[in-house]
């Protein structure tokens, strides 16, 4: 993770936007991804953390997360992406595990189009 990446979460932990234990939770995650060989950068990964922490956040504070109209687009666009799509569930399991924060379905969604951007990024 590099030093600006690094920022936006200390930003958002310091500020009271998110839970620690989301930032926690999210910082392990990126761990993961960079371990794995992603590049995990403020550039790579910024609205993925971003929208992981909100969305874990809103969920523990008992906020509905609503549908998105897009939710069909975003799935159809994943067919194409499988590893991204397991990986996405594999998170939400953890963060439903360790937050008991049960990511639904388009929040699922649209952490693996993070994922597939990122992954494509590494690869590409």
């Amino acid at each position: 993770m590099d030093d600006q990446l690094a920022l936006r979460i200390q930003l958002f932990r310091e500020g009271g936007q998110v839970r620690p234990e989301v930032a926690d939770f999210v910082e392990a995650e990126l761990a993961a991804l960079a371990d794995e060989g992603a590049t995990v950068t403020e550039e790579t990964a910024g609205m993925l953390t971003s929208h992981l922490m909100m969305a874990l956040t809103r969920l523990l504070d008992g906020e509905p997360i609503e549908k998105f109209l897009t939710d069909d687009q975003v799935a159809a666009e994943l067919a194409d992406h499988p590893a991204a799509v397991e990986r996405a569930r594999r998170v939400a399991a953890r963060a439903e595990t360790e937050l008991g924060a049960a990511l639904p379905e388009s929040e699922i969604n649209f952490l693996a189009m993070h994922l597939a951007v990122l992954a494509q990024r590494v690869t590409g």
